[in-house]
């Protein structure tokens, strides 16, 4: 586009001629002398040129520019947003990271059969239903659970004996999640921290290697409920044993990740893990 020498008329200046001009500014010659002006957003409000084929070809500009500019607002809104995102994350983490760490804060879920399909794929789990009381159908809390949370999914075939219950997969709870202010009852995976267990791995991952209940050390019962509380350590034995499970170096990479991560956030050291002696174990 070549404007110099072009004529143009400036509501308050009068006729004048275009000097020269660059992506910025344009200065025009007028009979009070030169002026030089916002290029191209001058002439979307007090100047206009004469020729027509130029006026087109600034008006194309002034729409690029417009488009650019909110281009830029867009980004800027999206940056803000995703800042105060952020910001409402390290908020709620606060809190809990000067809290204590509690030591059974982890969760074990009863997954009905093909159940874990769906909670791989939705990235969630359902934590289940108030069963009695003036909260009877309202969507549980689980208290103790936070972003330190892992989730263990385990079933039990209908024909099976309750010893035989088999580990499926784990998955750490996203950043910022709070179980004291979970209203709606779910607790989103985290986008990275997530291992499923193949049907022969989880054949080899019996729950009661792990779990143990202290005042019937044999006992191997889940009478009712869809979730019960978990051990930090149990959980850490049980990610060290899936590390070693894993034969493919990204998987396994993946899990020695997942355990590292999980063992720094709840204080535990790794390399001192004691052996796994859950109720089974009780019972050799």
């Amino acid at each position: 586009m070549y404007l110099v020498d072009k004529e143009v008329i400036h509501e308050t200046f009068g006729k004048g001629s275009v000097v020269n001009y660059n992506d910025n500014y344009i200065k025009i010659d007028f009979e009070s002398g030169a002026k030089k002006f916002v290029f191209p957003d001058v002439f979307a409000k007090y100047m206009t040129l004469v020729d027509q084929k130029a006026v087109n070809l600034v008006k194309m500009k002034i729409q690029k520019r417009e488009e650019e500019k909110k281009k830029e607002k867009l980004r800027l809104r999206k940056e803000k947003a995703l800042e105060r995102e952020r910001q409402h994350i390290l908020d709620q983490k606060k809190p809990m990271q000067s809290r204590k760490i509690n030591p059974k804060q982890q969760a074990v879920f009863w997954c009905e059969a093909g159940e874990e399909d769906k909670i791989f794929t939705d990235g969630r789990i359902f934590i289940g239903e108030v069963k009695s009381g003036k909260n009877k159908g309202q969507p549980r809390r689980l208290a103790r659970m936070n972003w330190k949370s892992g989730c263990l999914l385990t079933r039990r075939e209908p024909n099976m004996l309750e010893k035989d219950r088999r580990i499926l997969g784990v998955f750490m709870a996203e950043e910022g999640f709070n179980g004291q202010t979970c209203k709606d009852g779910y607790i989103l995976a985290h986008p990275e921290y997530r291992l499923r267990l193949s049907e022969q791995e989880s054949d080899k991952m019996l729950f009661w290697n792990y779990y143990m209940n202290k005042s019937f050390p044999t006992r191997m019962t889940w009478n009712s409920g869809r979730q019960r509380y978990f051990d930090n350590i149990w959980m850490a034995q049980i990610l060290q044993d899936i590390v070693s499970l894993k034969k493919k170096p990204g998987e396994r990479e993946d899990a020695q990740r997942f355990f590292e991560r999980f063992c720094k956030i709840n204080h535990i050291n790794g390399s001192k893990l004691p052996e796994a002696n859950g109720a089974l174990m009780q019972m050799r």
